[in-house]
């Protein structure tokens, strides 16, 4: 038996499979070309939003050509910005039922299965297209509760002095060159704060699709949880197919006030035609807990680092990070922990496999500087590599300057073998069970991570990668 070809391991399929070609849906407002003040103040004119986001914007810009190209960069140099739009508001109105959302936009959530899973599992969702939300409902359960969970706009007019306080702040713009461009771009995204001792136990959700080429999406997600509280947060990100390729930049910040715990759960499917940043950091206060999984399966390359700033004593963090790099793509992600508080604890696991002349980077950073005594720091990176072409890469960044830190790094690589499918196959299994039972049990973490609806979602997403996976799990 041999199973040196890729293909007879793993199929891929073109997500036109699943979401087809990009439709041509009309914009009531575009704007694109090179990035000027201009340009900056008229998306701003266009979002009716007060000066001071106009000038934090305009600071943002000044950054951007200031700060100098990230050197950790690869295949980069196929974006030009200049040609792409940045702001594109299609011509569909906010609404909270999904019949007043146009058959044609509506049958990518629909195929993507976000409809069924509101109706199931979700306490909230906010669904955005191009750069724009354009459905978004919670359940009055939670407004009981006083949750609040809106459009990043309508936080801006509505709460100025919460967003003032923590917006592009946890995430500074001065950090490097593309968190700089999102801070100038900024649109969509969802604001979420949880009171008091509120526990959000069901999920809620942001859904961000980009549906067209040579386009910008640069949404903002920023979630405050209050002391002693819990919420679960799902971020989903998808796109069809297209002729060209498209850019997204989106950011995350999540702030954990004292004993609050953030669960924070992103599946990204973006098609094979977009370049991924996601600009994500946390900040955990004393006996706060942050929560992290990634989920990175589609793209042309994507750059994307889970970070948490463990600032209170006795804050803890982990980050369960996968990726999956098929054919000619890039997939280099990690996750930073800065202990900065005594008493901290992190873990790390990040999985990757790579298959097809894949290629898969992890760099991680563990900060802890004196005077964070008892830090504890744990990281795990697995790589699964399926054939003789592909690549895995493990770039660990550890900055150690207290005596009492323990701090661990495990690093494995392996690969399918023929004895590992010959004795699944001596136990009544075919061969294409066999393999796919191999692969996912690789990724158990990653889905005993996630509530069992969400694991199905993402196992149907997976089809789109896999051959087979009806009789796993």
């Amino acid at each position: 038996m041999s199973i040196e070809k890729p293909e007879e391991l793993v199929r891929y399929r073109e997500p036109e499979e699943l979401l087809g070609f990009a439709k041509d849906y009309p914009a009531e407002v575009e704007l694109k070309g090179r990035i000027t003040e201009s340009l900056i103040r008229e998306i701003s004119k266009v979002k009716k939003e007060p000066e001071w986001m106009t000038r934090l914007r305009l600071k943002s810009l000044e950054l951007f050509y200031k700060l100098p190209m990230p050197n950790w960069l690869q295949g980069i140099e196929m974006l030009d910005l200049d040609t792409m739009a940045h702001y594109v508001k299609p011509d569909i109105e906010l609404s909270s039922s999904w019949d007043d959302i146009p058959k044609e936009v509506r049958e990518y959530y629909e195929k993507i299965g976000i409809p069924e899973l509101e109706a199931k599992v979700l306490h909230g969702l906010s669904a955005q297209y191009e750069s724009e939300t354009i459905y978004h409902k919670m359940k009055k359960s939670l407004e009981d509760k006083g949750v609040i969970m809106i459009p990043m706009e309508e936080a801006v007019q509505k709460y100025p002095d919460i967003v003032k306080r923590y917006f592009l702040r946890i995430f500074p713009p001065s950090d490097h060159k593309f968190a700089a461009l999102h801070g100038a771009l900024w649109s969509g995204g969802v604001f979420v704060y949880v009171p008091k001792g509120v526990r959000v136990e069901a999920p809620i959700e942001a859904f961000f699709l980009i549906g067209r080429a040579f386009e910008s999406q640069f949404e903002h997600t920023l979630l405050i949880a209050d002391e002693n509280s819990y919420i679960y947060f799902i971020e989903g990100c998808t796109a069809p197919m297209y002729k060209g390729f498209s850019f997204h930049d989106g950011m995350v910040e999540l702030y954990a006030h004292r004993g609050a715990h953030i669960r924070f759960t992103t599946f990204q499917n973006w098609s094979k035609h977009v370049i991924n940043f996601n600009n994500k950091r946390a900040i955990a206060e004393e006996n706060a807990r942050v929560d992290w999984v990634e989920g990175s399966i589609g793209s042309m390359l994507t750059y994307v680092y889970p970070s948490t700033v463990l600032r209170g004593k006795g804050s803890s963090s982990r980050s369960v990070v996968f990726t999956l790099a098929k054919g000619p793509y890039l997939k280099d992600s990690g996750s930073k922990m800065f202990h900065v508080a005594p008493n901290t604890k992190s873990r790390i696991v990040n999985k990757s496999i790579s298959v097809d002349g894949g290629i898969n980077v992890y760099r991680g950073v563990i900060r802890i500087p004196y005077g964070a005594r008892n830090a504890v720091s744990n990281v795990e990176c697995e790589s699964l590599i399926l054939d003789d072409k592909s690549y895995a890469y493990t770039y660990p960044h550890n900055q150690i300057e207290e005596p009492t830190a323990s701090v661990s790094h495990e690093a494995t690589t392996m690969r399918l073998t023929e004895d590992q499918i010959f004795y699944l196959l001596s136990r009544g299994l075919d061969e294409d069970d066999a393999k796919n039972l191999l692969i996912m049990g690789f990724l158990d973490e990653l889905f005993i991570e996630v509530p069992f609806e969400v694991a199905h979602v993402l196992k149907k997403v997976l089809e789109i990668e896999f051959e087979k996976l009806g009789g796993v799990g």
